[in-house]
């Protein structure tokens, strides 16, 4: 005769996410919605006529213009290679900046256009992201320094 015993009952536990990999993954999301905003608003009437015309919005498409997309883009995609690469103190402090000069960055892009409601979901969207980074760098928890012996 065989008896079975019950199984010990589980729990799950959560393990913790280092800093760095939460604000990795933040800005990997914030591109994400970033971009897709971007190119959902291709489909918008007219959006494609108008850079068929060489115009975005209320600016000439030229090289200036790339440039200055590129270098708005590559930002936050560079954020999510430092936020797992820099040294703590530099990481809080780099993702601090940058987050707060994207926040008016971002505003400046909804106002004056049109779709407000699907324009402004997407910052809504993108601000609680940034919020998120700044309040994780915010409160990134200080270690003690450990003294030297060789004093």
């Amino acid at each position: 005769m065989t008896t079975q015993t019950a199984a010990a009952p589980t729990t799950r536990t959560d393990q913790q996410v280092p800093r760095q990999v939460k604000l990795a993954a933040a800005w990997t999301s914030f591109m994400c919605l970033y971009i897709y905003v971007d190119v959902l608003g291709l489909y918008k009437p007219g959006a494609v006529e108008g850079i068929l015309k060489g115009q975005v919005f209320t600016f000439a498409i030229t090289q200036t213009f790339f440039a200055s997309a590129l270098a708005a883009s590559a930002v936050p995609m560079m954020m999510i290679l430092l936020s797992t690469t820099l040294p703590a103190r530099a990481n809080r402090l780099t993702n601090l900046v940058v987050a707060s000069l994207l926040i008016p960055w971002m505003a400046f892009n909804l106002v004056g256009g049109e779709w407000l409601f699907y324009f402004g979901l997407g910052f809504a969207l993108e601000l609680i992201l940034l919020v998120f980074i700044l309040r994780s760098a915010w409160t990134w928890p200080r270690t003690p320094a450990i003294p030297s012996l060789d004093r």
